[in-house]
């Protein structure tokens, strides 16, 4: 049994590239730029007016309390021109500066009447003026290969014209529970039944990383499993399975998974709970990870482990965890690190704290929705103190 900071070494060692795809700009969040994004044309393109007024010469207009309006300039309309600087021109929020003005001045700060635009207040010249290539030049790097693309960055995207994005590919992945005790969510579980709960929520955590992952179910057979595993490690990039991976006599997985030539990297972690966890590799390249079947232990090793996993391969440098301070005194005897389920609060002060949320252990599903994140406390104590301060992996 190792520990889990060996565990996460191993883990993250294993990680790697899966080349790149082209998808529409659209599909882009929450994935991993692997090109970088280069202004077509400077920003803004033009002498952009900001505000909804009057275009002036600040030379030609003043020295007077009035100005002849001699036209409207509207967002969109070509460039228009300005010929007497004693004059002025209508121009509305987004429009070009019209040649031969350098000054815009507010509706609020002007009253038009008959055709002549009253100045009420003291300006400046260049006011009220978002100049071409104020933001950024044609050639300017903006998204540099590598970046996790929010909503900001496909904004940039289209306002460059990027239509196609070149992505780092996703691992293809199949989510696979194992047990006999296992039906379909839309039937009704006999009484020594459960429904598939583990691979639904699996799926849907990958889901936010832009995994759109395959599902199946392996009954407790030796040979099944085998024949299936084999299938699956010559198919898929990421086989995440739930079950199968303690001790009892029907725990078929780590002698299926050698029989079909992945390699082990480790079984059993020095941890609460998910102690079970397996993971693998096999040489033609899929990676396995084999987490337990109990539904919390299944889920902290998929956050704490496999998240970290994929965001390397996807280009990414995990972060560092979130801190929280432990909100009351926690004791645990055994020798392992304790992920233990917290209730966050976030306090005026801008500190996070930890409210333990303790359930029945690792099969208490339910007790999930009393949590936000798993605070991670150390191996090597039995007593962690109020106002202590830990790692957490939200889920929340």
């Amino acid at each position: 049994m190792i520990s889990v900071e060996e565990a996460s070494k191993m883990v993250m060692a294993t990680a790697k590239g899966y080349g790149s795809e082209a998808i529409q700009l659209s599909d882009g969040i929450g994935r991993v730029s692997a090109e970088d994004w280069r202004c077509d044309r400077d920003l803004p393109p033009y002498n952009r007016v900001t505000m909804d007024g009057i275009a002036v010469n600040y030379a030609g207009s003043i020295d007077l309390d009035e100005v002849v309006v001699a036209g409207v300039v509207a967002a969109g309309d070509p460039r228009s021109r300005l010929d007497d600087p004693s004059q002025c021109l209508e121009v509305m929020t987004g429009a070009m500066l019209p040649e031969g003005a350098d000054t815009i001045i507010r509706y609020e700060d002007i009253v038009i009447h008959d055709g002549r635009a009253r100045i009420n207040v003291p300006y400046r010249k260049n006011q009220n003026i978002h100049w071409r290539g104020e933001d950024r030049k044609q050639g300017d790097l903006l998204v540099p290969a590598g970046t996790l693309l929010s909503a900001s960055e496909i904004g940039v995207g289209a306002s460059i014209g990027k239509s196609i994005i070149q992505v780092s590919r996703l691992p293809k992945t199949i989510v696979i529970s194992t047990g006999n005790e296992l039906v379909e969510i839309d039937q009704t579980p006999l009484p020594h039944q459960i429904r598939r709960g583990n691979v639904y929520r699996i799926q849907a955590t990958l889901r936010h990383l832009g995994i759109e992952c395959d599902t199946a179910h392996i009954r407790d057979d030796q040979q099944e499993t085998i024949e299936r595993l084999r299938s699956f490690l010559q198919s898929y990039d990421l086989l995440i399975m739930s079950g199968g991976v303690s001790k009892g006599k029907f725990d078929y997985l780590p002698g299926a998974l050698a029989t079909c030539g992945v390699e082990k990297l480790f079984h059993k972690v020095a941890q609460r709970p998910g102690k079970p966890l397996w993971f693998g590799v096999h040489p033609d390249g899929a990676t396995v990870f084999a987490l337990p079947g109990n539904p919390v232990s299944s889920f902290m090793c998929l956050m704490t482990y496999g998240i970290n996993w994929i965001k390397k391969s996807s280009g990414l440098t995990p972060n560092v965890n979130p801190v929280a301070i432990l909100n009351e005194d926690v004791t645990f005897k055994p020798d392992l690190t304790y992920f233990l389920e917290v209730k966050l609060e976030i306090r005026k002060d801008g500190k996070v704290y930890a409210h333990p949320a303790r359930g029945n252990g690792s099969g208490d599903l339910a007790n999930l929705l009393n949590g936000d994140a798993f605070i991670r406390l150390p191996q090597g104590r039995d007593d962690y103190k109020k106002g202590e301060v830990f790692s957490i992996y939200n889920y929340r």
